[in-house]
């Protein structure tokens, strides 16, 4: 370690102690002095001090300050006795901005006013951090600068460093890190006087030497080593000691009718364009929604609206008629960083095509033989783009397969690259679990059997492929959807129908031990499709219900209108129960989306019994009303809803399975 270090002991002619002093004994106080406070009154009367917050933390900037103003006489913390202790900690977390070679700026001095002497101090250069004191004897004064190579304090990062000192001993820690210790020859000494002493925070007294960073937290521990108490923290950068008030809660908020006390500043990084993840990363970071005229700030993981223009959803119009190579089945609509948005659709024929989103219109991109196609998932893994397509029907030779295609960098289009033998495929399902990636199909039969097992894939990082992890027996099986509660992760499946009746349980699976077990069974009507969505804390589960059919009962047209069911979740029971009753016509897909404050979620019906012309239906979620049909939309043989974003506003897209045309729909607002 002493390789690391460097001890420079300098002697300088300095005045002679006075003869026949009192000996006074050393301080025994061991409460944390909070030096940083006392020159942070807080009725706020001082000048040119700013407070900035950097990173989400506020600290003070002292350089534009007058030395004198951001000082204080030692006679305030030193009123028992004149010496300072012998042992002590000096905690003090700052930000420190890069400097030239050779420049040095002061964190802390400790002045004799009457001889303009350096008691003691703190200072750091490009390459050290020093810590000087004067010991004097009756030989002389002798000013000692114990030096530590630079912690790497300038990476425009907070860091809190613990120098602790006894005796010979100096200790420097930074961010709760391994000490660096040092033996010195010299001792720091028993009996240095702070009678007539002034401390100056942030510079030496002079012009020279300000420190141009943040502070704050800046603190003397007498008696102890003050790591112990900081240490381990969960965030070592920021532990604290003692933090002026001034520093605390939501310092640039006033109180009652007061104005601000300090000139207050903050680093804002704002991010621009559509909605951005709120991970730690971007905690106290701002996003700015221009295409709704909102600023948001990012708090823990969640953007929470700081500055938004009211949004709401006035009407909606056609924007596309996108005429499909088939009827449609499903669309999935995505991202490819760089590349741009995308919608593939699921087409009953023989070809399936990828639209792009080009001035303002899908526009064909890409043609993909399938065979009956029922849906696509878009999914990733690591930088790994891929694209699963839900065969319902055998190809040229009577072969069954669903298939996974994996974008190409090279080619910007997408490649086989897995086929998977599926029955009569409907669904697939894209997920992660404890860090591994699993897809779940929904196979829907095998000839005239609907009782069958949907199978569960997880990922091989070897092998590069999906082997077989579950199979879960399933009837009819028409949709997967997975979500998370808290570290609880569920799997829900739509049973539709079981042989004989399309009256049959479907099931939520719970992950426990490596595989998913049974968590709770609902009673449903040939489940198309199930929905999961969070409005605040609450968590609902929607099921569309899309038949009542018995093979024992005749057969009645209104058999197509039933209700289709939102649950919700109770935390306390820990079970899904029944919120809202909805009415609709052989209901086969639901899709959430929200529009500024406002939540929505709008039902695919697609046959009442007489008719594929049936009005698809936009629900307002109303609070204790729950959904509320605000906007009635024309279909026919409407089969899937997609919610999207451009930075020209909101869309819906809806497919039919009776027509090669899917519609855009614009949601104007106002």
């Amino acid at each position: 370690m002493s390789a690391l270090l460097t001890l420079c002991v300098v002697l300088l002619p300095l005045v002679t102690p006075g003869r026949g002093a009192q000996r006074w004994e050393p301080c025994t106080d061991l409460r944390p002095l909070d030096i940083l406070a006392e020159v942070v009154p807080v009725n706020g009367a001082m000048g040119r001090i700013k407070m900035t917050q950097v990173q989400g933390v506020r600290g003070l900037q002292l350089s534009a300050a007058a030395p004198r103003t951001v000082s204080f006489p030692a006679s305030r913390i030193f009123s028992r006795c004149d010496l300072f202790p012998e042992e002590f900690s000096i905690v003090v977390t700052l930000k420190v901005p890069s400097l030239p070679p050779k420049k040095n700026e002061y964190l802390l001095a400790v002045v004799a006013e009457d001889r303009d002497a350096l008691l003691l101090g703190l200072r750091y250069s490009p390459t050290r951090l020093h810590f000087l004191f004067l010991r004097e004897d009756a030989a002389g004064a002798w000013q000692t600068r114990v030096s530590f190579r630079s912690p790497g304090l300038m990476d425009s990062q907070w860091h809190t460093l613990v120098l602790a000192v006894s005796e010979g001993s100096f200790s420097l820690t930074t961010d709760c890190g391994l000490p660096v210790d040092i033996m010195a020859d010299v001792p720091f000494p028993a009996t240095l006087s702070m009678r007539g002493a002034r401390f100056f925070i942030g510079s030496r007294r002079r012009a020279k030497g300000l420190f141009t960073g943040l502070v704050r937290q800046l603190a003397l521990l007498p008696g102890s080593d003050a790591t112990p108490r900081l240490c381990p923290s969960r965030n070592a950068q920021l532990a604290e000691l003692s933090i002026p008030p001034v520093l605390q809660g939501l310092a640039g908020k006033p109180d009652d009718n007061e104005v601000l006390k300090y000139p207050y500043e903050a680093d804002l990084k704002v991010t621009l364009g559509s909605r951005p993840p709120c991970t730690k990363a971007e905690d106290a970071q701002f996003w700015f929604d221009a295409t709704h005229r909102g600023l948001y700030l990012c708090v823990g993981s969640e953007w929470v609206s700081v500055s938004a223009a009211k949004v709401k959803l006035d009407y909606v119009e056609e924007h596309q008629s996108l005429f499909t190579n088939s009827e449609t089945l499903g669309l999935e609509v995505f991202g490819i960083p760089k590349v741009g948005l995308f919608v593939a659709t699921a087409n009953r024929k023989a070809t399936s095509t990828i639209y792009k989103w080009t001035d303002g219109k899908f526009v064909s991109y890409q043609n993909i033989a399938t065979h009956q196609a029922q849906s696509w998932r878009h999914f990733t893994i690591g930088k790994k783009i891929f694209l699963a397509v839900a065969n319902f029907g055998p190809n040229e030779k009577g072969q069954e397969f669903s298939v996974i295609y994996k974008w190409s960098h090279r080619k910007l289009k997408f490649t086989p690259y897995q086929r998977i033998a599926t029955h009569s495929a409907r669904d697939w399902e894209a997920f992660k679990v404890e860090g591994e990636h699993f897809l779940a199909v929904a196979n829907h039969r095998e000839g005239d059997n609907h009782n069958i097992d949907s199978v569960i894939y997880k990922w091989n990082p070897t092998t590069r492929r999906f082997e077989p992890h579950q199979s879960i027996a399933t009837s009819g099986a028409y949709d997967w959807e997975f979500f998370t509660v808290g570290p609880y992760s569920f799997l829900v499946v739509a049973n539709t129908f079981n042989g004989t009746s399309t009256r049959v349980h479907s099931h939520l699976y719970i992950w426990l031990v490596g595989s998913f077990r049974l968590f709770q069974s609902f009673l449903t009507f040939g489940a198309a499709d199930w929905e999961v969505f969070r409005i605040g804390d609450r968590i609902f589960l929607a099921v569309a219900n899309s038949h009542s059919y018995d093979a024992e009962m005749q057969l009645q047209n209104d058999s197509y209108v039933i209700n289709s069911v939102i649950y919700e979740l109770n935390v306390t029971a820990q079970t899904f129960v029944k919120f809202q009753d909805i009415p609709t016509c052989s209901a086969l897909d639901w899709e959430f989306f929200s529009v500024g404050e406002d939540y929505f979620l709008v039902v695919a019906n697609s046959f009442d019994g007489n008719t594929f012309s049936v009005n698809s239906i936009i629900y307002r979620w109303q609070g204790y009303e729950g959904f509320v049909a605000a906007h009635r939309l024309p279909t026919f043989g409407c089969r899937d809803w997609e919610a999207f974003s451009t930075a020209a506003g909101s869309y819906l897209i809806y497919s039919s399975a009776k027509e090669p045309l899917s519609r855009v729909l614009r949601l104007r607002t106002g």
